[in-house]
């Protein structure tokens, strides 16, 4: 099959080259990839990794092969599918736990926009506890985890504060107040930080006394220093966050707010997985709203 590889001295460190069809095992279905999607984690990640890997961790399409246990869905069906590798990809073998049948009603383009960014808003603001009446700020929401908290949080009662350099259309998914810097803003309650950096430092003073501010993210790629005494004070929570495995369940809840017309799904820039650097250029240029997707074409 075709694949884009890690490969050193490369731009992003990728290649589409030659690469192993997957090997499934018993829990697994191979996937005929249509779409792919990615993230400023999985780009970073494809930079470090050792050669000859498949990277990706989002993508979308058509099963080819049922898992031998026969557990999971059935050839033919229509899944998104995610894990720490092997999205971009024709072919991709992924565990039946991390993944969801697609409602035929939304495209796999959309749907592959869903795994990562979806689930961490999803599970970052459920861990944040009850938001109705609070104030959530959520930064870097112009991006994909931003742009799904913002409606995700709004649904749930929240009064949402979104931080943007490009706040096009942040209102319109649900945002009370949408800022391109955090001078004057009120204090919050919750907090989902995607930006690190100064703005993790800033973000971290305006956290009311009691309120969880939880680190998602760190597309800045900049340290954040704190000045002295800034964590001595009433208790206040900076959680750092990861949002694991076993997606399934949480995917078919996303796919199912996709089809009811409840969860808006904003794809920034598409094109032919042949153009992937100029799809990594424009997601960390800062130049995609929402989520950069590829076409396995």
């Amino acid at each position: 099959m075709r694949a884009l590889v890690t490969t050193p001295d490369t731009k992003f460190g990728l290649q589409l080259k030659e690469a192993p069809d997957p090997v499934p095992s018993p829990d697994q279905v191979v996937i005929e990839v249509e779409n792919a999607s990615l993230n400023h984690g999985d780009v970073a990640a494809a930079g470090r990794a050792k050669p000859d890997r498949v990277g990706g961790w989002d993508a979308a399409g058509i099963v080819v092969q049922a898992a031998a246990d026969g557990s999971g869905p059935k050839v033919g069906d229509r899944v998104v599918t995610t894990g720490l590798a092997g999205a971009w990809a024709e072919k991709r073998a992924v565990p039946v736990n991390e993944l969801a049948v697609v409602p035929d009603s939304v495209d796999l383009a959309v749907a592959s926009a869903l795994p990562i960014a979806g689930v961490t808003a999803t599970r970052a603001l459920h861990r944040s506890g009850d938001i109705a009446g609070k104030r959530v700020l959520i930064t870097g929401a112009s991006g994909g985890v931003g742009r799904y908290a913002i409606q995700i949080a709004a649904q749930k009662g929240a009064h949402v504060v979104a931080l943007a350099r490009r706040g096009d259309g942040l209102a319109e998914l649900g945002a009370q107040e949408v800022v391109s810097d955090l001078d004057g803003v009120q204090p919050v309650d919750v907090i989902l930080e995607n930006v690190g950096g100064p703005t993790l430092v800033q973000s971290w003073e305006l956290l009311k006394p009691g309120g969880v501010l939880q680190s998602i993210g760190w597309t800045s790629m900049e340290p954040a220093v704190f000045p002295p005494y800034a964590t001595v004070g009433e208790a206040k929570s900076l959680s750092p966050f990861t949002s694991g495995n076993k997606y399934g369940p949480d995917l078919e809840y996303l796919l199912k707010l996709v089809a009811e017309g409840k969860l808006k799904v904003d794809i920034g820039w598409r094109g032919s997985w042949t153009d992937f650097d100029e799809a990594a250029a424009a997601l960390f240029g800062r130049q995609v709203a929402g989520k950069a997707v590829l076409d396995v074409d």
